[in-house]
């Protein structure tokens, strides 16, 4: 079995690099090429295919993070973001959680969420009517997919609810539809409009949106970790930490950051394999608010030995099948990479790295603050942006950071002293 952890990983040289990472993933001659010579995996005219108004297409950084085992299996996992010190967080994070066996992480089925509008009914009769006219609406909607019907999945159940509005009380359906392997989005949005005919005829109303949500909460995923507290810093690093995290649990403005500092590591990784990242953001968003004020994503605490115990539980839709991944060399090639060989493990990866990157954001700030390993790392982009070459970058991070003068003017300076 092939082992993440792998030393000093930074220092190698890109060639290096791609080397470790075929080896690790049997990635063929053809997977490198498309790392290293596709300037951001799509040309013009397929982009053009993808978006309206196309006039090029745009790169962002893609990086490796190591270290990572997941319930009992090694990754080295690809990550997409414009960030300094994210990819080197969660690759930290990971190496300390392999001390204690690395992270559980348990996914639930792949269950989606769409819903159907309905207007102008009488409501105690309407919903007496779908649940009198279930099996019919459900073969309705399962032979819009020949694919899921033959696997046993596609749509499962419908439900109804009644929610206030400003215009008066609204009826809701719910098709509940179990999509394999796939995100999910066009099946059930392709399932709701198919069934609200049917739903109108049945109930003589009016039906109006007809949409899946992204808020999956029929998805949940939940990631444990366990840090042995001499690894974290001893005791007292641990017991800052969790007043940390009740910081966060507990103050909104806090919150927000921490959350955001989780979606760095989990939105990384669903941009490298070509996921739905705007839904996933929403979803993780919507699931810190569940309890009518919005906190902390993760929960940290100690076990009977002093060690340091995080959780993280969002609700997470992604897909191993269609969409972008189907489509873009790069999300291909990094799908590979992972070996994610159901939907259920591409999320439990993602949750880990997420977990992985709280750890270590609330770990530096928690001890030397946030700024150390972070403003280092922004230093080499202020060196590139001064116009530095990659032989005078390290020269001019090094003087930045004795000086404590990080910044841009600093970098022109000592670019024109060199």
């Amino acid at each position: 079995m092939p082992d993440s952890s792998i030393s000093k990983f930074f220092e190698k040289s890109r060639k290096e690099r791609l080397d470790i990472v075929a080896n690790f993933a049997n990635l063929s001659s053809e997977d490198l090429d498309v790392l290293q010579n596709n300037n951001g995996g799509i040309s013009y005219d397929k982009a053009d295919k993808m978006v309206e108004n196309a006039i090029g297409t745009f790169s962002l950084p893609l990086g490796i993070a190591t270290n990572f085992k997941i319930n009992g299996k090694d990754y080295v996992i690809p990550m997409v973001i414009e960030e300094p010190s994210v990819i080197a967080a969660a690759s930290k994070g990971a190496k300390i959680a392999r001390i204690k066996g690395g992270f559980e992480v348990t996914a639930d089925e792949s269950y989606s969420i769409g819903q159907i509008q309905i207007l102008d009914v009488d409501i105690p009769l309407a919903i007496q009517k779908i649940d009198d006219s279930l099996n019919e609406i459900l073969i309705l909607a399962n032979s819009k997919s020949n694919t899921l019907s033959k696997m046993n999945k596609g749509a499962k159940e419908i439900s109804c609810k009644v929610i206030d509005t400003p215009s008066g009380k609204m009826l809701i359906a719910e098709l509940l539809i179990d999509v394999g392997d796939a995100m999910g989005a066009n099946i059930t949005n392709t399932m709701c409009e198919a069934v609200s005919p049917l739903i109108e005829k049945i109930t003589g109303g009016k039906t109006l949106l007809r949409i899946l949500s992204n808020y999956s909460t029929r998805r949940i995923v939940k990631a444990k970790a366990i840090f042995e507290k001499e690894a974290v810093g001893g005791e007292k690093v641990v017991d800052n930490i969790i007043l940390a995290f009740e910081f966060a649990d507990n103050d909104v403005y806090r919150a927000v950051t921490h959350n955001k500092g989780i979606m760095n590591g989990i939105i990384a990784v669903a941009n490298a394999v070509g996921q739905d990242s705007r839904a996933i953001d929403a979803a993780a968003n919507a699931y810190a608010a569940k309890s009518g004020s919005y906190r902390s994503l993760s929960k940290w605490s100690k076990d009977d030995d002093g060690n340091l115990v995080g959780i993280l539980e969002i609700p997470l839709s992604v897909g191993i099948v269609g969409g972008i991944v189907n489509v873009h060399p790069v999300a291909k090639v990094c799908t590979k990479i992972l070996g994610a060989l159901s939907t259920q493990e591409l999320a439990c990866i993602l949750t880990a790295t997420g977990l992985a990157q709280n750890f270590s954001a609330i770990r530096a700030l928690s001890t030397e603050g946030i700024q150390k390993g972070h403003m280092r790392l922004h230093a080499r982009n202020l060196a590139s942006a001064a116009g530095a070459t990659p032989e005078q970058i390290d020269e001019i991070v090094k003087k930045m950071i004795e000086e404590k003068m990080i910044s841009l003017d600093k970098a022109k300076e000592l670019l024109e002293q060199i």
